[in-house]
């Protein structure tokens, strides 16, 4: 990856739906770099097909990828990792929820992961959905999930050297260069 003008390193987001590709995407770019490979974990197995999902996450990755599991603290994950290190967050879908039904104050701890982000001394990519392609829910709590989702995917995106929409598999870059 290209490293941006100021000398810090280039941050990356990658947007798309359930089951676009965008992981595999964002996997790839952080191959592009050299190791050590970091990918921090979001999610949490609370029940069985999710813990399928996370399974077949780990398998597609090869034996050069460091898993650092990070449902609630992405500030403490970033701080904790190797100074240069090429580091994958997936996802922050995830790790929003994660932190809406904690009922954590989202303003602050989207600061906190902006600021952690831009001080970390390698290549960051950061896996997001877009979740404002579909139809407005039919409920307050999911209202506030899709809100509080665009309002994070805006604010990264506007930090990000590169946005990447990733749609049926297939990159179109949004903002920066490929």
């Amino acid at each position: 990856m290209a490293r941006p003008r100021d000398g810090g390193a280039e941050l990356t987001l990658v947007l798309g739906g359930a089951r676009s590709g965008k992981s595999r995407y964002a996997e790839s770019l952080i191959e592009g770099e050299p190791p050590p490979w970091i990918y921090v974990a979001t999610a949490e197995a609370r029940d069985a097909e999710m813990a399928d999902r996370i399974a077949a996450h780990r398998a597609r990755r090869d034996g050069g990828w460091q898993t650092v599991e990070a449902p609630h603290d992405l500030t403490s994950a970033f701080t904790a990792l190797p100074a240069g290190s090429a580091v994958l967050v997936d996802c922050l879908t995830l790790w929003l929820s994660n932190r809406l039904l904690a009922e954590a104050d989202i303003d602050r701890e989207i600061g906190a992961l902006e600021r952690a982000a831009a001080n970390h001394d390698g290549a960051v990519v950061l896996v997001s959905n877009e979740v404002g392609s579909g139809i407005v829910p039919d409920n307050a709590l999911a209202r506030r999930f899709q809100d509080l989702q665009g309002a994070l995917n805006q604010r990264i995106a506007a930090k990000a050297s590169r946005v990447v929409l990733v749609v049926a598999g297939l990159p179109l870059v949004v903002k920066g260069t490929p």
